[in-house]
């Protein structure tokens, strides 16, 4: 797997390396985001419906990052422990389904479904990562990510599943 993650992150960061590039301009004189969005933001929104969704099928120790300050590879990071390969598939296809059914939009990218060991939801501005213990405690992206902001979760999204 760590071959093809390996192909798929380069792959998604030379477009938006060009891209930024070309945008560096526009962005100097936007307002950074902020850990502090509100609701009505389409990249929270977007993480947000991620969060719930992977809440819903008893993914473990969701972590929601907004890595936007530190990377211009994505706005978000939803990082998702499942604890079979069974549950790391049936979280990603609940992602995936939620987001299409209520949003209206489909990943850029999915990879590691087959597999099932870790599962990859590319949306542009939000990237899903569900993987298993090991993957997780191996690859440990909550600590690579260290400096991005935690997003709180909103503790009615626990109680409500």
């Amino acid at each position: 797997m760590s071959d093809n993650f390996q192909d798929v992150v380069l792959d998604t960061i030379q477009p938006q390396a060009e891209a930024a590039d070309s945008a560096t301009a526009a962005q100097a004189t936007a307002p950074a985001p902020t850990a502090d969005q509100s609701t009505d933001d389409s990249s929270y929104t977007l993480m947000m419906t991620a969060v719930r969704a992977a809440i819903d099928r008893k993914g473990g120790n969701v972590v929601a990052l907004h890595v936007a300050e530190v990377s211009f590879i994505t706005d978000y990071f939803v990082i998702v422990t499942g604890f079979s390969r069974v549950q790391v598939r049936a979280i990603a296809q609940s992602i995936d389904a939620e987001i299409e059914e209520t949003l209206d939009r489909l990943p850029l990218h999915k990879e590691g479904m087959s597999d099932g060991s870790w599962v990859l939801l590319d949306y542009g501005e939000l990237i899903v990562h569900v993987l298993l213990p090991d993957e997780r405690e191996f690859y440990n992206l909550e600590a690579f990510w260290g400096h991005a902001d935690r997003v709180e979760i909103p503790a009615e999204l626990f109680e409500a599943s």
